[in-house]
């Protein structure tokens, strides 16, 4: 029943899938102990199970201080969902086409292309990504000003590995939004809340986009560098500290009960 409701469209539905595995092992756990502290521990499991992952993979991970993007053209974009849809869309929602790059991180591809509005001062991105055997992609609106506040739009269907910068106003919209158009109308929306008129927001240069997204990961990781949640590793790279670990599970956490 839980593999039913987790394969189903409508996101309170797979979130009724999730609580039907913890029920399951609720129940599993309290049989085979014939107590109630038993099926306790059952449901307890699966909020550690991202331990596994954090103590094998991520503790070990040392990543490059200065990665640089490099300029690559992106992969088929028919191989990942929704991604030659989305093009299409900002296109005829009048993005001009920037270029294509892409980056590694801990044998993750990311390939970027980019988009910029002129008239609204606006970079949209189609990222798609790379992992083992795991294709997605996911799409991303910015907006900044001068004094590097930012805005930003996104589908994109995990929680942050990196603490965000307090003048970061970045706004998470369901995975399952698949519609450039509705995203677009939603970072609208966005500015609205903040009261942030075009004429405040910074132009961008569409020829050197990838240096701004560049600098942006350089503010995030110079950011979690003074909040501890990463550090220095040797070598010109950095790690997880122990308080970035359980940051990291505290966002699996996050994954684990949003569910998109």
């Amino acid at each position: 029943m839980a593999i039913a409701f987790r394969t189903a469209r409508r996101g309170w539905v797979r979130k009724l899938g999730a609580v039907a595995f913890l029920a399951a092992s609720y129940a599993l756990f309290f049989f085979l102990t014939d107590q109630w502290w038993g099926g306790v521990i059952g449901v307890v499991v699966w909020f550690f199970l991202p331990w596994v992952e954090i103590l094998t993979r991520v503790k070990r991970m040392k990543l490059p201080m200065d990665n640089r993007l490099r300029h690559q053209t992106v992969p088929n974009t028919s191989f990942f969902p929704h991604a030659q849809q989305m093009l299409d869309t900002m296109e005829s929602e009048g993005f001009d086409y920037a270029g294509d790059c892409c980056w590694e991180w801990s044998g993750m591809k990311q390939h970027y292309r980019m988009y910029y509005h002129q008239e609204t001062r606006t970079m949209a991105t189609l990222c798609l990504c790379e992992q083992s055997d795991v294709v997605f992609s996911f799409v991303s609106i910015t907006s900044a000003s001068e004094d590097g506040s930012q805005w930003r739009t996104t589908n994109y269907p995990f929680a942050e590995t990196l603490q965000v910068p307090r003048n970061f106003y970045w706004m998470h919209v369901p995975c399952t939004r698949n519609c450039f158009r509705q995203i677009w109308s939603n970072h609208c929306e966005h500015l609205q809340k903040y009261s942030v008129p075009t004429s405040e927001l910074m132009e961008m240069d569409p020829e050197h986009l990838d240096d701004w997204i560049e600098q942006e990961m350089q503010k995030m990781i110079e950011h979690n560098l003074d909040c501890g949640i990463i550090e220095f590793a040797g070598d010109g790279s950095f790690c997880y500290s122990t308080r970035g670990l359980f940051y990291l599970w505290g966002q699996f956490i996050k994954d684990m009960v949003r569910f998109c």
